[in-house]
């Protein structure tokens, strides 16, 4: 498969994923998507690659899903999903919940470098990593999207705390809730992450899987996949809800979600009192 969104290459027994749309900042079309479920698959199926990194590239990992660039729009004119509920519903499934599912079950470590915004789908993807090192500059915004890990990655009540207020955490913080590793300088991250992955590539594949596994089946033991189906339904009536007349929030003009607008308020009215 060619790519057009993404990076892919293998170096020291290292795969090397990048979503590569930095002037959308890395904004999660279905085609990107679809790109990072290929080139997990090929590197999860490739014997000589014993570690996965997935880096974002420019000044962000992430910005989120992709919610009208030029080319999403034209790829959903050229493949339209079934109207109402049904395709709704497909669509977010198969794009968001069954591919990170298949992402976080990749049989080889997975290592996440964040930097910059690591909004909504790009908190998605960076936890369903095994490690996650951040930027010193690095800006996680969750909410209940729809492979809701964020209760998985802190403390319930810490992550109510966050997401009741929507507001950003910075690198320090996500690290002291959980969700991060290690926190770098952001001229350092790449090399920091790849450094560690080349020492975890070194080890037997086979014991890495199954430590892997281990872990992971300790979470689905206490009910994570589970969890993360019934969340998912629980993120579609919350999306639909934001239709209603009665719905609290102004829906913003432009293409931010309403929470995501309402963090980035939060955000900017901190920045001014501290200046």
């Amino acid at each position: 498969m060619s790519y057009h969104d993404i990076t892919y290459e293998v170096v020291n027994n290292v795969a090397r994923i990048a979503t590569n749309r930095p002037r959308y900042r890395n904004a999660q079309s279905r085609r990107l998507l679809e790109e990072l479920d290929d080139a997990f698959r090929e590197a999860g199926d490739d014997d000589e690659v014993h570690a996965i990194v997935l880096f974002g590239a420019g000044e962000h990992f992430s910005g989120g899903h992709d919610l009208g660039t030029p080319d999403e729009m034209a790829d959903r004119r050229e493949r339209p999903i079934e109207a109402g509920l049904r395709g709704r519903f497909d669509r977010s499934r198969e794009q968001f919940v069954d591919k990170t599912m298949r992402w976080r079950n990749v049989p080889k470590p997975t290592i996440a470098g964040v930097q910059g915004y690591c909004i909504y789908g790009g908190w998605i993807i960076a936890s369903a990593m095994d490690i996650v090192y951040a930027a010193e500059d690095a800006m996680f915004l969750g909410s209940n999207f729809q492979f809701f890990s964020v209760p998985w990655d802190m403390h319930p009540r810490q992550a109510k705390e966050l997401l009741f207020e929507s507001r950003f955490i910075d690198a320090r913080e996500a690290m002291a809730l959980g969700l991060v590793n290690r926190v770098f300088p952001t001229q350092r991250l790449h090399d920091e992450v790849l450094a560690y992955a080349e020492r975890v590539a070194k080890n037997d594949p086979f014991q890495l899987r199954m430590i892997k596994l281990a872990v992971n089946q300790m979470q689905d033991t206490q009910g994570f996949q589970a969890h993360i189906t019934a969340a998912h339904l629980m993120h579609m009536a919350s999306a639909e809800g934001e239709r209603d007349p009665g719905y609290a929030l102004k829906v913003p003009e432009g293409r931010r979600r309403p929470m995501v607008e309402r963090a980035f308020e939060h955000y900017q009215l901190n920045k001014d009192r501290s200046s």
